[in-house]
């Protein structure tokens, strides 16, 4: 049997060399669909029971037109890109985040990013990301990683 392979999902199986890697160099958008099952699992799976990420009547009461998605899911999305475009050998070493907009069902969350700084002396690159949707940016931040 033959599986699928999601076309939104682009990972690097080489690994950026430090060297390779300049300031200024853009990362590959990558968009991602919001769904229920992206929300609520993530939310379930990082032990976030918390109603507003899982009940849609419950996010309503509290104001909500739907579930939203929480941090740590957002937060594994960040480092998702991130990866995706560094590749498998590479470390991430400090993700630094800050929400905005909420990401409800229907949205499609676009990431992009940019290398914004390199240290010679730790092999450390920094990318400066967000991920937007239609209501503005969800998230933005910084992601420091370690390339060989």
């Amino acid at each position: 049997m033959q599986s699928k392979q999601n076309k939104n999902v682009q990972t690097n199986t080489k690994t950026k060399q430090f060297d390779d890697v300049q300031v200024g160099d853009k990362l590959p958008e990558k968009s991602i669909p919001i769904t229920v099952a992206l929300i609520s699992n993530g939310a379930l799976a990082t032990r976030d029971f918390f109603p507003g990420h899982h009940d849609k009547d419950a996010a309503i009461a509290l104001g909500s037109p739907h579930i939203f998605m929480n941090i740590l899911t957002t937060n594994g999305l960040v480092q998702g890109f991130v990866e995706a475009w560094s590749g498998p050998q590479s470390i991430i070493e400090n993700i630094d985040i800050k929400l905005g907009m909420p990401n409800y069902p229907g949205d499609t969350m676009v990431f992009m990013g940019e290398v914004t700084a390199k240290n010679p002396d730790n092999r450390t690159i920094e990318v400066g990301l967000a991920g937007k949707n239609q209501y503005g940016m969800h998230v933005t931040g910084t992601v420091r990683l370690v390339l060989p």
